[in-house]
């Protein structure tokens, strides 16, 4: 896997303080209603956050992957499904400016899209498929001037608004299996987006299901044909940084806010048999904080660090794909015992309906969700340091 050697300038851009508060004040409705955030939307669209991690000469803020991963973060503690969603947009922005700093600019056009106000979405999610971006149960036929896509995608976040779907399929066009990695405007013919988005957590990203029927994709959105199972080219490699560790920035902001509500209920909550008054002078209370704190700084850790390596250029080699899975895994995990453990401090209202932990406990369930999950980054992080890697057969 490729590395990045000469990270972006940094910036001081941020969204406002004002508008993430006027966010949290909506995402109890949008969870409880199972609505998408708008409102959320039309807001950062207007402060240009939808290219905040496009380069500065293309008219985004210029936030590097870093940068990007702080600011979705703290996104994420005041409304998670908000945070979420805009991830599956920027990431693929981020991975675009990636490519323009090795050289490579086809894909620059999606940074002037999102500058424009238009919106992304991932679809790489199938059912029948536990290795993604590697293979595709989505069929993609060559024809003139491009390709014909027959599949379903799943959980497409951004579902009301996305006007381009980036996603992969599967040819077998020209010898050996390739993966056709694509970019599907939303009006195309053959493009149906089915509303059936009614989930436990993470309710407000309207992460829809979209069936293609041999839409058409032109050749100039295509972004790679690779060899299947192969995840060696820089498209590939580009897309799973800024994927993978902004989505686990997403859950870990998630984890900050559980601790911040525990921290305030502890000091607020008494009992008859606390002589000193309030929860935070229990010490078990003060035990399960501290743990919460531990996890969440080793989580940190771990994430800053690949970041860090990433922009830095740190060769890793073949373990960069372990090194990623590992960083998710741990984080997600880290998150949802830090909510775990919140529910335990605060006690039976943390389950009542309208409680803000009640929603965090149900929205940090989904990070086990995203690739890779629990099953698949075993798998992979073993073969890797078993030194197996991707040798055929699988099993």
């Amino acid at each position: 896997m490729t590395t990045m050697t000469s990270p972006p300038q940094t910036t001081t851009s941020q969204i406002p303080e004002a508008m993430l508060e006027r966010f949290r004040e909506r995402a109890d409705a949008h969870d409880r209603d199972n609505t998408y955030f708008h409102s959320d939307l039309e807001e950062l669209r207007a402060i240009g956050y939808l290219a905040s991690d496009v380069p500065v000469h293309h008219g985004g803020w210029g936030l590097s992957l870093a940068e990007l991963g702080r600011s979705q973060r703290r996104l994420a503690r005041y409304a998670p499904a908000t945070a979420l969603a805009t991830t599956m947009h920027l990431y693929w922005t981020g991975m675009a400016g990636d490519l323009e700093r090795f050289g490579d600019d086809s894909a620059a056009w999606i940074m002037d899209a999102a500058v424009n106000g238009e919106i992304f979405a991932s679809g790489h999610a199938e059912a029948g498929n536990d290795l993604p971006i590697l293979f595709s149960t989505c069929a993609a036929e060559r024809v003139d001037g491009g390709y014909r896509l027959t599949g379903r995608k799943m959980f497409g976040s951004n579902g009301p608004v996305w006007d381009w779907l980036g996603g992969h399929a599967m040819t077998v066009d020209g010898g050996g299996p390739q993966i056709v990695h694509f970019f599907l405007a939303r009006g195309s013919e053959g493009v149906t987006v089915l509303e059936n988005w009614d989930t436990l957590g993470m309710r407000a990203s309207q992460s829809y299901d979209t069936v293609l029927d041999g839409a058409f994709v032109p050749d100039e959105r295509i972004g790679r044909v690779v060899p299947a199972g192969d995840d060696s080219d820089l498209f590939l490699a580009a897309t799973q940084m800024w994927a993978l560790p902004t989505i686990a920035n997403v859950y870990l902001g998630i984890a900050e806010r559980a601790l911040e509500v525990a921290v305030a209920w502890a000091k607020r909550k008494t009992s008859i048999g606390i002589d000193r008054g309030s929860y935070a002078h229990n010490p078990f209370v003060q035990h399960q904080v501290a743990e919460m704190y531990l996890e969440l700084d080793a989580a940190t850790a771990v994430l800053d660090r690949l970041v860090d390596d990433w922009m830095t250029g740190v060769d890793h080699g073949a373990a960069w794909g372990a090194k990623i899975f590992a960083m998710k895994w741990r984080v997600v995990e880290s998150a949802k015992k830090v909510v775990d453990t919140a529910l335990d401090v605060t006690g039976g209202a943390g389950m009542i309906r309208g409680n803000e932990l009640e929603r965090l406990y149900r929205d940090v369930r989904c990070g086990g969700f995203h690739p890779a999950n629990d099953a698949l980054a075993h798998e992979m992080i073993g073969k890797t340091a078993l030194g197996i890697g991707a040798e055929p057969p699988r099993w």
